[in-house]
């Protein structure tokens, strides 16, 4: 078990998944999404948490809901790092499985707060969210096996220990 290694891998792969987002709207040319921030205002009133009115509600709107984005993919590096290193898969599936759950992770709560509904996205809203989060699991698995690795060792690259 290694939660550091899994935080660290982790806000690699929380910049790889930005970059890739932002990318996206510089070649695209859409704008950034409203649904974290709707979903925090969700979240707020759920708890009885007062955002105020006008442009500053809106700048904690959006900052919270940056901030939900985070804290969840922190999580899902911090799950992984509890993973046993015999337990831990090949690097081409540790990937996938990171995707798979940083997916989850963001777009449940999202969904769960009526922010936006995945069944009725298009290709190009599931190719949009896809993306990023590959580049998120990518870099996580491969950050977090470099930073685990016993020196002098090969990474694991196709097949497991």
């Amino acid at each position: 078990m290694n939660l550091t290694a899994g935080a660290a891998a982790a806000a690699a792969g929380i910049t790889a998944l930005d970059t890739v987002s932002y990318l996206d709207m510089v070649v695209r040319g859409r704008p950034a999404s409203e649904v974290p921030a709707e979903a925090a205002d969700e979240l707020a009133e759920r708890a009885g948490i007062d955002l105020g009115h006008g442009e500053k509600a809106d700048s904690r709107r959006t900052g919270l809901g940056a901030l939900l984005g985070y804290t969840a993919g922190l999580g899902v590096g911090v799950l992984y790092g509890l993973l046993p290193g015999d337990r831990r898969p090949a690097l081409p599936l540790a990937a996938f499985g990171l995707t798979v759950a940083a997916m989850a992770a963001g777009d449940i709560p999202l969904a769960a707060a009526g922010a936006t509904d995945p069944r009725r996205w298009d290709a190009t809203s599931w190719i949009s969210d896809i993306l990023p989060h590959l580049a998120y699991g990518l870099t996580t698995a491969v950050v977090y096996d470099r930073l685990t690795r016993p020196r002098g060792r090969p990474g694991r690259r196709w097949r497991r220990r």
